[in-house]
């Protein structure tokens, strides 16, 4: 136990690695909603958020389940699910001016959290990011699986064994195809 009486215990979310202070101040110094983006191993959240002093309020969020009622067959936690949920979650707020908020993930360009803020902004949000780290659009609408389907396709245990729980719902070679069918449903909301 520290004997230093000038010694404080950082807050519990400091410590548990949850939450950067220090960031989080820098954002909420400015008078716009944070648009926030997390990930999962199986689904993307996007969610923005106004500062209020009793507690933050959640305006509009979008998760990527709901892209299920839009007739999405794809996993929900890839590049293109995440571009869509972006787009769903634009798409709900209206024009809206945000800020975006990674959390404590690490920025890597051509991330998940930038095809979903790329997303945001393609459903007219206005969200300021660096348009070099946003993920090529064919890798968004998953021609690199469509491309390494048709190339495993020749050899069947191979490719039953990367496809065996998609290819029963969709075909990973039409993926792109049915990426734009997707976008265009959610962009005609």
């Amino acid at each position: 136990m520290a004997t230093n009486r000038n010694y404080s215990v950082p807050y519990r979310r400091k410590r548990e690695g949850k939450t950067d202070y220090k960031k989080r101040m820098k954002i909420l110094l400015g008078s716009n909603p944070r648009m926030v983006v997390r990930k999962s191993l199986k689904h993307i959240s996007i969610q923005i958020i106004e500062f209020q002093p009793k507690g933050d309020k959640v305006l509009v969020s979008a998760h990527s389940k709901e892209l299920a009622k839009h007739g999405w067959k794809g996993n929900t936690a890839n590049t293109s699910a995440a571009y869509l949920t972006g787009l769903l979650v634009a798409r709900k707020a209206k024009k809206m001016a945000c800020v975006l908020d990674i959390g404590q993930y690490t920025s890597v360009k051509g991330s998940v959290l930038y095809a979903a803020a790329q997303g945001a902004a393609d459903g007219g949000l206005m969200v300021p990011f660096s348009k070099e780290i946003v993920p090529p659009m064919a890798r968004i609408r998953g021609e690199h699986v469509a491309s390494y389907a048709k190339k495993l396709k020749a050899d069947k245990e191979k490719y039953q064994k990367q496809f065996s729980k998609q290819a029963s719902i969709l075909d990973p070679e039409t993926l792109p195809a049915h990426f734009d069918q997707i976008k265009s449903k959610i962009g005609a909301l």
